[in-house]
């Protein structure tokens, strides 16, 4: 006979960026971060800003893996995230119910949480307007979830079709969610910067009656494009 596995496997201490890093990514659209990545980084497209809440955040990934129909591994997550920290909660897209609502996401705004991340349902919309507080979801509903486990919080999760490593920086806004990898912050900071220049210049081109990309100008030109007329 074996033992029963544990139902929370949990990592209480990791790695997490400066604030001053984290800060660096706050007035910066996720556009423009995937850009910085070379067109990756964005969690499936049907996770959103819900109905009524803040469309904007950027703080650090707390991870946490939940089975279908359970929650147990998010409400330990709420007990160990820290101030500057995003909820970042794995459900393997399970959409028979809710994974967390009002009452959990309160703690963790009390906490010093900035925002919450899941490839789940929520539940309790009006109440989580009111807490004033992101919340990014595939959807609503207002079925609601066990807490048996198993679970991991504090661990690497898979989320959105994107892997998500606690300490990575998340950031959100009206388009969706980006997940920058701590190993990576700095290359991406770096590339930001050409990317803000290069938006800046054809926007400004734009604005100034720009009527065709210059790209596709110089394609037209060429040799590369066959014309039937």
């Amino acid at each position: 006979m074996i033992d029963d596995p544990p139902v929370l496997t949990i990592r209480r201490n990791f790695k997490r960026p400066d604030r001053s890093v984290v800060a660096s990514f706050a007035e910066t659209s996720t556009g423009f971060i995937v850009d910085a990545m070379g067109g990756q980084g964005a969690l499936d497209r049907h996770i959103k800003p819900m109905p009524g809440t803040p469309q904007r955040f950027v703080g650090t990934a707390m991870t946490c893996a939940n089975g279908p129909a359970d929650n147990l591994a998010l409400a330990a997550a709420v007990t160990f995230c820290e101030a500057g920290d995003v909820l970042v909660a794995a459900t393997d897209g399970f959409t028979g119910c809710s994974v967390v609502g009002d009452l959990l996401l309160g703690i963790a705004k009390n906490r010093g949480a900035v925002g919450f991340v899941t490839d789940g349902m929520i539940r309790d919309l009006t109440d989580i307007q009111a807490l004033v507080f992101p919340a990014f979801a595939a959807g609503i509903s207002p079925n609601s979830p066990a807490r048996n486990g198993p679970g991991t919080v504090g661990q690497p999760i898979v989320c959105g079709g994107l892997p998500v490593a606690p300490g990575d920086i998340v950031v959100g806004d009206p388009d969706g969610v980006v997940i920058v990898p701590q190993a990576d912050i700095a290359a991406v900071i770096a590339r930001l910067d050409i990317v803000r220049a290069n938006e800046a210049k054809m926007l400004k081109a734009v604005r100034g009656g720009l009527r065709e990309p210059g790209f596709v100008a110089a394609l037209l030109d060429s040799d590369r494009v066959r014309y039937l007329d």
